[in-house]
């Protein structure tokens, strides 16, 4: 009989652990269109339920980044402490 670990138990995956609360969950998507560029990229969203917030453009979806335009569609994630901020996580042309 083969002993894993130091407790004689052998190392199973347990899913329970991957979705803890030590584990930061990513809050949805929430689709908006940019009103206004601002200077230090940032804009100004309009999200589908008429809230302005401001918002600036995460790294993956900076990676190929060129300037937003006013129009131009896009999914935000919303910070968990202020809503009225968020990142531009995907932009739809």
């Amino acid at each position: 009989m083969a002993m894993d670990g130091p407790t004689g138990r052998s190392a199973k995956f347990d899913p329970s652990l991957v979705y803890s609360s030590f584990v930061p969950q990513r809050s949805p998507l929430v689709k908006g269109v940019v009103v206004e560029p601002l200077p230090n990229g940032v804009y100004r969203v309009e999200l589908e339920n008429g809230a302005k917030i401001l918002a600036h453009v995460a790294d993956r979806a900076g990676t190929h980044f060129t300037r937003l335009l006013a129009g131009d569609k896009v999914g935000v994630e919303l910070a968990s402490s202020d809503r009225s901020r968020g990142r531009i996580r995907e932009i739809w042309r």
